[in-house]
């Protein structure tokens, strides 16, 4: 992947790029950036002509380019984003009301894609369809959250890297883009409000156990035995769930953080009672909340939905495990393909 310009965004403001701009015109930059919104140079006025044109021959400034927004009835969004090699992702803005009588709150989440495509062929998912394509840079990372809260017009208050890619697969780039959400100067979302998804890359699970800021760390388990997990995760012939699991307590033991534990049920290949009680036992285990989320159908794959009465059961078994935790999660933007495990690598068409 090579670009005429690097993209300033990629770049702390710390970083060797900066050794000729002044320290204040730098922080000018960040608020226009960071605060403001503004990823185009004629629009930050407080900076001499002379050092936007000089900026500007020297940097891309804009990560991607919105190419549709769909909307759900439910009210999530769903952005077609371009980026500069003419490479397609996709990220899904999710609104929600939460709390309980007399006080409730809106918020709104973004899910955020780290690769064009993914490597590792989850057989529900649609976004390793057509393989990998390549790993997002830092600024591709962030600029999804620039772009998608401009559009928003609000801020954002969650951020799920549960999008489009393996993040763990992408940790040179997606380290330092942490750096810039947490940052008070950058995006200053807090790390509780930070979760990462992971499809089981056992390694990479103890390297993210290093990094000091306590983001939240989901599980795509999807199985409670091999035999089981291996149809549908092919990741698990690399990484048994007994590694994954010894891989989850060092990152437990060293982030005093518990985790969650993702559980798609797929009619007649993960949904029976005996794959209940594992999943129950798993998540006593290691101290983990259960999510479970009844699978969203894609074209060119064969997998179903289980039936109501099916996922209630499911439900109701694991609930009696004594685990910490178990939610049911219904999807959110299914009628625009925007619920989870459904967002695929595209190509532009004149449609678009």
């Amino acid at each position: 992947m090579k670009f005429n310009k690097p993209l300033l965004i990629d770049h702390p403001f710390e970083d060797w790029v900066w050794n000729d701009v002044p320290k204040f015109r730098k922080e000018q930059v960040r608020k226009w950036i960071f605060e403001k919104e503004k990823l185009n140079w004629n629009q930050m006025f407080n900076l001499p002509k002379s050092m936007k044109e000089k900026l500007e021959e020297k940097f891309d400034l804009m990560p991607m380019e919105k190419v549709q927004v769909q909307g759900s009835r439910d009210t999530t969004q769903k952005f077609l984003w371009i980026l500069r090699d003419n490479q397609l992702i996709e990220s899904v803005l999710i609104p929600a009301t939460i709390g309980t009588k007399g006080i409730r709150a809106s918020r709104l989440t973004l899910c955020v894609s780290t690769q064009v495509g993914c490597a590792l062929q989850c057989k529900f998912c649609a976004s390793g369809l057509d393989g990998l394509k390549r790993n997002l840079t830092t600024g591709e990372i962030v600029g999804q959250i620039l772009l998608a809260r401009k559009e928003a017009g609000k801020r954002i208050d969650n951020i799920v890297f549960m999008g489009m890619g393996e993040p763990l697969a992408n940790l040179p780039a997606l380290l330092p883009a942490l750096d810039q959400i947490l940052s008070p100067k950058g995006l200053g979302i807090g790390a509780r409000h930070l979760t990462l998804s992971t499809s089981g890359l056992a390694p990479k699970i103890i390297e993210l156990a290093k990094y000091p800021a306590q983001i939240r760390l989901a599980i795509s388990l999807h199985g409670g035995d091999d035999e089981t997990r291996s149809k549908i995760m092919p990741i698990n012939d690399r990484y048994s769930i007994d590694e994954l699991f010894e891989a989850c307590e060092k990152f437990i033991q060293k982030r005093k953080k518990m985790i969650t534990l993702e559980y798609i049920l797929i009619k007649g290949v993960n949904d029976d009672l005996r794959q209940a009680e594992l999943l129950a036992r798993h998540s006593r285990r290691l101290n983990a909340k259960v999510n479970l989320i009844p699978y969203n159908e894609v074209d060119g794959l064969n997998w179903k939905r289980p039936s109501r009465a099916k996922i209630k059961a499911f439900h109701k078994r694991v609930e009696k495990g004594d685990v910490p935790g178990v939610t049911l999660r219904m999807e959110k933007g299914f009628d625009i393909d925007a619920a989870c495990g459904q967002l695929r690598l595209r190509k532009k068409t004149s449609a678009d």
